[in-house]
C-alpha cells in the first residue's frame, strides 16, 4: 500500500483554476493519499516582471515535494518571457515527456477508432537547447544538440514503459537519412538498447513518413520514442487526428522530479464560464497517481471517468448529438465522475495499473536501473571548419585570398554554402548568401592543436570576416563530421 505523498499544485491561468478544482474534487472523493501544497506561478508573476513566471519560493516547494500537478499557464507573447514548462523541464531534469493518445470511439468523435499509442519524447536536448546565433546579416544558426547519454536514457525509458504497461512494440523516429551523425546516433542507440528487450517488437521510421502514418494509420503504433522537436510535432498530430486533445494528460519525468498536466492551453476566452473539460488534467493526475504507486486509486478514477464518457455525459468540446446524452459543465462533469466511482466501463478496457509491474522479473528490474554512462573514444583532430562572412567578394577571389594563409600543416579542401561545395571545381560558381564555410584538413595523421589559433590570427590579419570555428574529429577512426554535398 502506497504511503501518503506530498505534492505541489499550481492552479494556473485561464481555465486552470476551474479544471484544477474539478480534478482535486475527484481526487479527494477517491481518497487519494496526498498532502497538497499550493504555489502561484504563471501570468501573475510574468506581469510582476518575473520573466520565468515562477518565484523563488515556488522552487523551494517543488524541491521539497518533487511532484507537481499543474494546470495550464498563460505565457505573454514577446517581451523576453520564458516558457514556464521549458524552464521547469530543464531546471528539474524532466528528461522524459510521456503523452498517451487514445481514441474513445464511438463516444467521442475522432478519425481513427483503433488509435491507442504513447509518445515518449526526449525533453531536454535537440533544438530545444535554445542555442541560436545570428552570424551575418543573412545567416542564422541554431544548434541541434544530441548526446549519447540523453538518447540512451530516453530510449531505455520507452522500452521500460512498454514493459510495465503491457505494450508490445516500440518505434523509433528520426531523420538519419539526412542528419547522419546526430539522428544517426539516436537510431543506432535505439538498435543497441533494443537488443536488451527481445520480448518487444522494434522498428524505425524516418520522421516524415512516420508522422504521415500517425495521421493515416495510427493503429499501427504502440509506443513511439523520438527526439524533442519531432516529439512535439507528432504529439500534436496524434492529438488532432484522435479528436480528443481536451482529454489527454501528459507527464514530464526525471530522476528525482515529475510534473503532470493537460496537454492543452489555458483557453482564457472561455475562463470562468464553467464549460471547460477537466479530463486532460484529470488524466494527468491519474498518471501522477501511477507515478506515486497509488495504483488502486488510479484504477478507481480512470474506470469512473471511462464509465462517465461511455454514459454520454460530455462537456461541450466533445458533445455530439449522435453519441452524447447530456451536455454538462466543468463542475457537473466532475460530479458525474464522482458518482461513478466504484463502477467499471462496459465497452472500454478497464484500467489495471500496477498489474504488469507486479510481475516484473529480476532481469527487467536490472535493466531499468542500468546506469547510463558517458562513452569513451580515441579522439583525433583531423581538421577545422572556419565560417566566414562573404564581403562582396566572389568565391574564387576568397579561395585565392585564403590559400597563402593555410600553411604546411593543412590544406584548404573546399568552400561550401548551405552544405553545398562551391569551391573548387563545382558547378555552383557563386553563393546566394554572405555566409560560407571553409574546410581545412590536416596533411599528416592529425592536426596540431596549436594550428587553429595561428590560422585564425592569419585569417583575421588578412581582413577576412571570421565568424566561428568548428573542430573536425575522428572518434576511434570514424569521422565525427559530415561531408558537404559535392565533396
Amino acid at each position: 500500500m502506497a504511503d501518503t505523498a506530498d505534492i505541489t499544485v499550481a492552479y494556473g491561468d485561464g481555465i486552470g483554476p476551474e479544471i484544477m478544482d474539478a480534478t482535486l474534487r475527484i481526487l479527494a472523493e477517491a481518497r487519494a493519499k496526498l498532502n497538497i501544497e499550493t504555489i502561484e506561478v504563471g501570468e501573475a508573476y510574468y506581469k510582476r516582471g518575473v520573466t520565468t513566471g515562477i518565484p523563488p519560493s515556488a522552487w523551494d516547494t517543488l524541491r521539497r515535494t518533487k511532484v507537481l500537478l499543474k494546470a495550464p499557464i498563460t505565457t505573454p507573447q514577446g517581451g523576453g518571457y520564458k516558457s514556464l514548462n521549458v524552464t521547469m523541464r530543464k531546471t528539474l531534469g524532466l528528461y522524459a515527456n510521456i503523452r498517451p493518445t487514445k481514441s474513445y470511439h464511438p463516444f467521442v468523435k475522432g478519425l481513427h477508432a483503433a488509435m491507442d499509442l504513447v509518445i515518449v519524447r526526449e525533453n531536454e536536448e535537440d533544438l530545444y537547447s535554445g542555442i541560436e546565433y545570428q552570424q551575418t546579416a543573412d545567416a542564422y544558426h541554431a544548434v541541434k544538440l544530441i548526446t549519447h547519454t540523453g538518447s540512451e536514457r530516453i530510449i531505455r525509458y520507452a522500452f521500460e514503459y512498454a514493459i510495465k504497461n503491457g505494450r508490445k512494440k516500440v518505434t523509433c523516429m528520426s531523420k538519419d537519412n539526412i542528419m547522419k551523425i546526430s539522428d544517426g546516433a539516436f537510431h543506432r542507440i535505439f538498435n543497441e538498447v533494443g537488443e536488451e528487450y527481445p520480448e518487444l517488437q522494434k522498428e524505425h521510421y524516418i520522421i516524415d513518413i512516420g508522422a504521415a502514418r500517425i495521421a493515416s494509420h495510427p493503429e499501427k503504433f504502440d509506443v513511439i520514442v523520438t527526439e524533442n522537436l519531432y516529439g512535439d510535432i507528432i504529439s500534436d498530430i496524434a492529438a488532432e487526428v484522435c479528436g480528443s486533445v481536451g482529454l489527454a494528460g501528459s507527464s514530464n519525468v526525471g530522476e528525482e522530479f515529475a510534473m503532470f498536466e493537460a496537454i492543452h492551453g489555458s483557453a482564457p476566452d472561455i475562463a470562468g464560464q464553467n464549460i471547460a473539460n477537466p479530463s486532460g488534467l484529470l488524466n494527468g493526475a491519474i498518471m501522477m497517481l501511477v507515478h506515486l504507486g497509488q495504483f488502486e486509486t488510479a484504477n478507481l478514477i480512470q474506470n469512473a471517468w471511462l464509465k462517465t464518457i461511455e454514459d454520454g455525459i460530455h462537456t461541450a468540446d466533445i458533445y455530439h448529438a449522435a453519441s452524447s446524452k447530456e451536455k454538462v459543465g466543468t463542475k457537473e462533469f466532475a460530479e458525474a465522475v464522482v458518482a461513478h466511482l466504484g463502477e467499471e466501463p462496459y465497452r472500454f478496457k478497464k484500467a489495471e495499473y500496477g498489474a504488469k509491474a507486479s510481475n516484473a522479473s529480476a532481469e527487467t528490474e536490472a535493466r531499468s536501473k542500468r546506469i547510463v554512462s558517458i562513452p569513451t573514444a580515441k579522439r583525433v583532430l583531423k581538421g577545422v571548419d572556419v565560417y566566414l562572412g562573404l564581403q562582396n567578394d566572389s568565391v574564387e577571389h576568397l579561395g585565392d585570398a585564403i590559400l597563402p594563409l593555410v600553411g604546411e600543416q593543412a590544406k584548404l579542401t573546399l568552400i561550401s554554402s548551405k552544405g553545398l561545395k562551391i569551391w573548387p571545381d563545382a558547378e555552383a560558381t557563386g553563393s546566394n548568401t554572405d555566409h560560407v564555410r571553409c574546410r581545412f584538413m590536416a596533411t599528416a595523421e592529425a592536426l596540431p592543436s596549436d594550428y587553429t589559433g595561428g590560422l585564425l590570427q592569419r585569417l583575421s590579419a588578412a581582413g577576412l570576416d571570421v565568424l566561428k570555428m568548428e573542430h573536425l574529429f575522428n572518434f576511434d577512426g570514424k569521422e565525427g563530421y559530415s561531408l558537404s554535398a559535392g565533396e
